[in-house]
């Protein structure tokens, strides 16, 4: 079997995909402390307001795998091009919007750029870098990205829209954009599936991006609806009852969107279990600090931005040991250490008091967490590739992007309705507010640290040991 030579302007590349993923990740956070400006500005109903996030995350969660399966057959540099094309004339259009409709409709366009980018990015750092120790180096790059994005977006919100407005937060892509467009054909090297015919499976495509639309759609609502409602119930039974359809209907088409038989590689099935998990305690968490900074101790939008610098840039700092933890021990070994400062930082949250201050009760939790998540993401995300041929690299990418998207999701709306149910029976009792939130997010802590200590004991059973070749010799499969 020939070996490729190695592309010349890989770490180029590299850079530019990097570049690209840090906006994308950004752009899930970075909307959330502007909301109360983006209200006042387009006078929007209170319970609409939510739908600027809402309409991001159903498209950014509904169309990965499709997005993923695509690049493979379509060519990753091309459809990379077409979704960071996509993504930035919607940050435009964002920043232009003159009413809730126009911003609602181009947050969800820019979701589906955001789809169709993030699958066909990492699918390109897996054929682009021979599997072992020179794709470790730069999946660490990519996940120390990743994994910090959503905490810098709290800090670049308040910045950007204290000193420039909340247009500036959309505005913000668009020079990165443009740049990374216009290098992209340069340095990075097109690649696609070669098959003797090209065939669409149209109806899978349908099924499962349908499902996953209506499953992030009905976990994002139901703490606000009810859980226990027919609409919730309804939408997550159509949901499943779909995403069935779409699994039964790929162990029958000739070309299937998603081949059923690449879950027989145990280290992607495996990784995506975890990283299911890992993204649910993750996103709710977040969710959580930011309040209780925001609602109890009283600290600015500004304040709480630099305050998540701790996690932000101890995840940059710690990406590049991860990856190299991972070459030398093997994924399983850095993801128990990973999930187990995560679940240790979530266990010091839960501490945290109403009169309560930041250095004491969260910057300890903050550096644990800032080095758990290149401990967890960058060794789950090499095992997720590891062993997957390069014609599959936008599946098995898409794939893992879509368990993040919906644990994250599931993990936001469940830690949320625990963490506010709580708050509200407390106030029912008579308990000021803000001693409600404070116990309200306690629990959501506790739970946050159950589903990192499940992640790690699912670690340790499903996730074997050296699996990732040590040096850069293993040769990179035919066929692309």
């Amino acid at each position: 079997m020939a070996t490729a030579a190695p592309d010349p302007n890989r770490w180029k590349a590299l850079a530019l995909i990097c570049t690209a993923i840090f906006v994308v990740v950004l752009d899930v956070a970075i909307v959330n402390v502007a909301l109360p400006s983006i209200g006042n500005d387009l006078g929007f109903a209170d319970e609409n307001l939510q739908w600027v996030i809402t309409a991001y995350s159903l498209t950014f969660g509904g169309f990965l795998l499709l997005g993923g399966r695509a690049a493979d057959l379509l060519g990753r540099r091309k459809i990379f091009m077409v979704g960071l094309s996509l993504f930035t004339a919607a940050s435009f259009a964002c920043g232009l919007a003159q009413s809730e409709a126009m911003l609602i409709v181009s947050r969800g366009v820019q979701g589906l750029g955001a789809a169709i980018v993030s699958p066909a990015a990492l699918s390109i750092i897996s054929v682009t870098f021979t599997e072992g120790k020179e794709r470790n180096k730069a999946l660490g790059a990519w996940g120390g990205v990743a994994g910090s994005g959503a905490a810098a977006g709290v800090l670049f919100g308040g910045i950007l829209t204290k000193y420039l407005g909340w247009e500036w937060i959309f505005f913000v892509n668009i020079p990165v954009g443009v740049v990374v467009l216009a290098l992209t054909t340069r340095f990075v090297r097109e690649s696609r599936r070669e098959t003797d015919e090209q065939r669409y499976d149209v109806l899978g495509a349908l099924s499962v991006t349908t499902g996953l639309v209506l499953l992030v759609y009905a976990v994002s609502e139901a703490p606000d609806v009810g859980w226990a409602a027919f609409r919730t119930i309804g939408l997550i039974v159509l949901a499943g009852a779909l995403l069935l359809f779409f699994v039964a209907w790929e162990s029958r088409v000739p070309e299937p969107l998603m081949p059923l038989g690449i879950f027989r590689n145990k280290m992607l099935s495996a990784a995506n279990v975890v990283s299911f998990l890992l993204a649910g305690g993750m996103f709710g968490s977040f969710l959580l600090l930011t309040l209780y900074m925001q609602e109890v101790l009283r600290l600015s939008v500004l304040q709480t931005g630099f305050a998540f610098l701790a996690t932000a840039g101890t995840a940059v700092v710690m990406a590049g040991p991860a990856q190299m933890l991972v070459t030398r021990f093997g994924p399983k070994l850095v993801t128990l250490v990973g999930l187990s400062l995560l679940t240790a930082g979530a266990l010091w949250y839960t501490q945290i008091d109403v009169d309560g201050s930041y250095p004491t009760d969260l910057l300890p939790g903050f550096l644990m967490v800032g080095v758990g998540i290149p401990f967890s993401f960058i060794p789950i995300t090499i095992a997720a590739l590891s062993g997957v041929a390069d014609r599959e690299a936008g599946l098995a990418s898409g794939l893992l992007n879509t368990t993040q998207q919906i644990g994250g999701a599931i993990g936001v709306a469940v830690i949320s309705t625990v963490a506010f149910t709580h708050f509200e029976t407390l106030v029912a009792e008579g308990n000021p507010p803000p001693v409600a939130l404070t116990e309200g997010f306690q629990w959501g802590f506790w739970l946050t640290a159950s589903i990192w200590a499940t992640g790690l004991v699912a670690a340790a059973v499903l996730i074997r040991r050296m699996e990732i070749p040590a040096g850069d010799e293993a040769p990179s499969p035919a066929g692309i």
